[in-house]
């Protein structure tokens, strides 16, 4: 994936939420470069969800009912900030 393809997902991550934003920040500055194809696939299905649910998911106000992008969220908020 290039650089243009990178600066793609880094602007579909702006949300205009913080918390999402932060997160989603955290992922590509130290997830995103060893991630495996798989877990790309996840993070770009997560991108798909619409903010008032992510938000909801983030907070822990809801449980995503999709065990891989739970498990992948939960993985993400255990990134260093």
């Amino acid at each position: 994936m290039g650089e243009s393809d990178l600066s793609r997902i880094r602007w579909r991550c702006r949300r205009g939420m913080r918390e999402l934003d932060q997160l989603f920040d955290r992922y590509l500055k130290h997830a995103w470069a060893h991630q495996s194809d798989n877990d790309r696939i996840v993070f770009l299905r997560l991108l798909e969800t619409e903010d008032d649910t992510l938000w909801r998911w983030v907070m822990g106000y809801e449980a995503c009912d999709d065990a891989e992008l739970s498990e992948f969220l939960d993985r993400m908020r255990k990134l260093p900030y």
